[in-house]
Formats: C-alpha cells, structure tokens, sequence
C-alpha cells in the first residue's frame, strides 16, 4: 500500500503544466457538452435526464421502493380520492369551441406555412369520430362501411376522396360532415354543407327511432344518428355565431339543449354562453351558470372565468386600487375578487393570456382542463369580452396573483379545488405545436444537475485558463497539493463519500437532494478556494510579517 502510494506521488510529481491544461481543457469540455444536452433536454420534456434515468433506473439497484409495488399502495381514503380526482382531471376533453379544420386551421397553414394542429390532436379527433359516427351495423349500408374506412384514414385527400364515393352511393350525413369540415374553405360552404348533411341525418334519425327497441343493434344505430344529429345541429349553430347570426344561434342552441338534455357530452352550454356574452345578455348569462356552475357538476375555465367576469363588472367601472387600499374592499368588490381568485386557481393560465402577457395562437381541437390548452381556447373567444366591460382587466391586473400566496402549495393542497394536477404539462406538450411555449405551472426551478455541471464547466475552464496562462505557478500548486498525501485522501474519502450519499438519496427519494446539495456545495466551495489559500500561503510567505501584521491591522 505505500509503495504504490509513494508510486503515485512520484508520478504526480512528474507531470508538466501541459498535461494539467489537456486535462482541464478536457473536463471543461466534457462538462460542458453535458450541460448542453441537459438544457436542452430540459426545455423539451420538462425535466432532467440524469435525474430520470437515477430514478428510473438505479433507484431500484440501491434498494429504493418502487412507486408502483403492494406495499406502497396502501394508501388512506382520502389520499386515494384526491389521487383519482387529480387523474379524472388529467383527462383531455373535446374543445366545444373548436375550429374549422378546413375553413379555419388550414387557412393558417396556408398563410404561415405552420402547422396549427398536433399529430397527437388529430388522432384523438379521429378517434371520436369514430366513436360518435360509426356503430357495429355500418356494414349493411355500403355509404356507412366506406365512411367507417374513411374515418380510419390519415391522408386527408384519402378521406375526403372516401366522403365523396359515399355520396355517389346515397344521401349519408357523416360525409357531409367530413367534407364540410375539412374540404370547405370558408364558413359559408361549410354551413350549405351542414344543411345538407342535416336533412340526411334527419331522415336516418327518424327512421332508427322507431327501430331502437327491437334489438341491440338498432340501439346502436340510433344512438350513432342521434350523435351525428346532435354534432350537425351543433355545428350549424357555430356556423350562424362566426357569420354574425348571433340571435339564430342562440335559438338554435336552446332548442338543441332542450331537445337532447343528456347529451351533456358535447359542452353545448360552453357555446351558448359565449353567444349570449357577444350579445351582452348578461342576465341569461348569469342563469345559464346558475344551472352549470353546481358544485356536483365538472367546472372549466369558461364557467369559472365568466363568473368571475359577471361579478367584476358590477364594480370594475369605478374600481381603483389607491382608494381600496385606503378605505378597504366593499363587500361587491370583495365578492369580484374572491371569483377571481376562484377561477385562477382553477386555471392559472388564463390571466397571462387576457392581459396579453403571452401570445396567443389557435386553440387546439382538445383540451386539458385546469391547463394551457383549456387557458389558450378560452382566452381566444372571451378575450373581447373581457375588454368590453370596462375596467375587468384592470380589476383582474391587480388581484389576479393574490390566489398564489393563499395555495403556496398548489401540487399538495389546494384551496378552493383538488390539487393542481402534475399530468397538465406533459399532455399540453402533446396538445400544442412546437413553436409555442406551453405555459407551466407551478413554474418549475433549474434542476440541480443543470446548475452543478454549469459550476463544474466554468470551474474546470478557469483552471484550464490559469494553467495555460501560469504554467509554473499551477505546476507548484499541483505538486504542493499532491505532496501533502493525507489531506489528498481525506478529500477523497469525502468525494466519494459525498457522490455515494448523493446516488442514495436522489434515486430512493428525489425529494432529499437538499441535503445532498449542501455536502456537494461544500465540497465544491472547499476546492474552489484551495488555489485561494494557495496564493495566501505564498503571500504570507513572502511579505515580512511586519508589514503583513500592518496590513490585517488597517
């Protein structure tokens, strides 16, 4: 054992200032190429390589506990309520407001030369198609059968080329519908379209009606044409609200909601409050929330920010944050505020976007309640309304990021509502296209693996720098260091040491690097300033120790 260390110290002894730069040049770059990739691994899924692969990989080789194993699963009641609730709402919904996809999103395309709709989007709309538009007795009308195939189909000229060999079999609804949807370039061809798949979808309806009881499969097919029916009059209704037929859509979409009550599914009370809001009948606004804004029922942000904007505008007009803050809030103004804070906490998103602090862009076909995608839909339709009560966004400017200090916990423990949901940034990563920023809340810190390998690459480059530009000072130095053999392996214990308690607690709990950051920052401040004590020693050395006496004197 002292002959190899004696062995070893003779080889450090040996070596030149140009070994030591390589070497340093060497780590800085090796570090730094680390850093890089951990950026930007970071910028596009959100969290950092090195911690996901200690996590997933060698948390269970030193002996942590699988989150997914028995014994962890037993959980209490309520943890395992919230627990479901928090995945009910990671749940992506249909967007009730959505977009043209031929009159409205390929416009864009056209125009921008971007793609608006995710590949991941697209495929859920498709899927809905064929849960809504298809049923097990397609097969017996040949119009169907090819509209089941086309629904299936990726291409979207392969689809429409289907929509039209199905009209040339028969009159069928659903192909009226794919053609009005992606083959219409304006909304005035999409709605002939609607009128025609209506009276279409109106003959099939009335004849699967009488039919329904007879058997399983005639169920099916009714509830296939009431859902066609239901989409075709609901898309009418749009149609009238984007051409200015506001009133006609109103009507249209009463007479639907009182026809079908239980098809709740499409959200139609979403559009209608949107319509009434264009036409300023805020009284039918507030009943409309009077019915859905029920504690039993599930909230979105069209509910909980409209709310919100109802009670604003009876006192943003003359509210002003001086005079409140001297005289205090009056029980309207307390009111307004509590909604607000009620509808930020169920969405934290929205309010950047009302106030035009991020872009906006076209909404996407699905949403994910509580996140962005829900914030980005509703923001894009209720934004004019917001600016046409006076002073709402001035209200909303002043009080919005009060919620914030009253869930300083959102992840644990939430206010007013369940916890905020860890699943809203991943899926609206999948929702929404590249070139926008998913907002993300809570908003998440550099991760410890970033800012180490920064601190390591600038450290290792410096003593790259100074060994280039001193060669015999860093040369004493290192031999100074190498010769004093016992503080050498104290050092090292206490790096091995560090890094075998930093593997331990990072990957059996994540949540215990706190104490690993201390022992690393100590390590890492404690060889930061061995050149700094270095330098001091030779200081001292050389001064008389009269004038150094002077000097600590002054």
């Amino acid at each position: 054992m002292f002959g190899t260390e004696s062995s070893l110290s003779m080889f450090l002894n040996t070596l030149t200032p140009k070994f030591y730069v390589a070497l340093t040049g060497t780590s800085s770059l090796i570090s730094g190429l680390i850093l890089i990739f951990e950026w930007w691994y970071f910028r596009k899924y959100g969290t950092s390589f090195i911690e996901q692969v200690s996590v997933s990989h060698l948390r269970p080789l030193l002996g942590g506990v699988d989150s997914t194993s028995p014994s962890s699963s037993s959980t209490s009641n309520g943890e395992a309520d919230s627990t479901r609730q928090s995945v009910s709402e990671c749940k992506v919904w249909r967007n009730p407001l959505n977009l043209f996809r031929g009159a409205e999103y390929n416009r864009y395309t056209w125009v921008t030369g971007r793609e608006p709709l995710t590949y991941y989007d697209m495929n859920l709309s498709a899927q809905d198609h064929q849960t809504f538009f298809t049923c097990d007795s397609d097969h017996l009308r040949p119009a169907d059968a090819i509209m089941q195939k086309a629904w299936r189909e990726r291409n979207p000229q392969a689809r429409i080329s289907a929509a039209h060999e199905a009209l040339e079999l028969e009159d069928c609804a659903t192909a009226y519908i794919l053609l009005a949807e992606e083959e219409a370039t304006t909304i005035m061809e999409a709605e002939r379209l609607f009128k025609q798949a209506l009276k279409a979808g109106e003959g099939c309806y009335r004849r699967s009606q009488q039919l329904q009881h007879h058997s399983t499969q005639y169920e099916a097919q009714h509830r296939r044409d009431t859902n066609v029916l239901v989409y075709i009059k609901r898309r009418l209704a749009m149609c009238s609200r984007k051409l200015g037929r506001t009133r006609e859509a109103v009507k249209m979409m009463r007479d639907l909601m009182k026809e079908f009550p239980l098809l709740s599914m499409f959200n139609i009370h979403e559009n209608l409050l949107e319509s009434l809001l264009e036409l300023q009948n805020y009284a039918d606004v507030q009943a409309v929330l009077a019915k859905y804004d029920d504690i039993s029922l599930p909230k979105s942000a069209t509910i909980c920010y409209t709310a919100a904007l109802l009670k604003a505008r009876a006192v943003s007009d003359k509210f002003s944050p001086e005079a409140a803050s001297r005289r205090g809030l009056s029980t309207a103004e307390m009111n307004a505020v509590e909604a607000i804070h009620r509808a930020v906490e169920f969405n934290p998103h929205v309010p950047k976007y009302l106030l035009e602090m991020k872009s906006l862009i076209l909404p996407p076909e699905h949403i994910l309640k509580r996140g962005d995608s829900e914030a980005i839909a509703y923001a894009f339709f209720h934004l004019q309304h917001w600016k046409r009560v006076e002073g709402a966004l001035n209200l909303l400017h002043c009080t919005w990021e009060g919620t914030f200090r009253m869930i300083p916990y959102p992840l644990e423990k939430g206010h007013l509502f369940y916890p905020y949901p860890i699943c809203t940034e991943t899926a609206d990563r999948e929702l929404l296209p590249m070139f926008h920023e998913v907002s993300v809340y809570p908003k998440k810190e550099l991760p410890f693996f970033i800012l180490f390998t920064a601190g390591l690459c600038s450290f290792t480059a410096m003593l790259a720098l100074l060994t280039h530009q001193f060669p015999e000072l860093m040369g004493v130095f290192a031999k100074a260091v190498s010769a004093d053999r016992k503080m050498r392996m104290e050092m090292f214990s206490g790096t091995y040491l560090t890094f075998f308690f930093f593997y331990r607690f990072c990957c059996i709990r994540p949540s215990f690097l706190t104490l690993t950051i201390s022992c690393l920052s100590f390590q890492f401040l404690s060889t930061l300033f061995a050149p700094l004590n270095f330098i001091m020693e030779k200081v001292e050395s050389i001064l008389p120790s009269s004038l150094w006496h002077q000097l600590t004197r002054i």
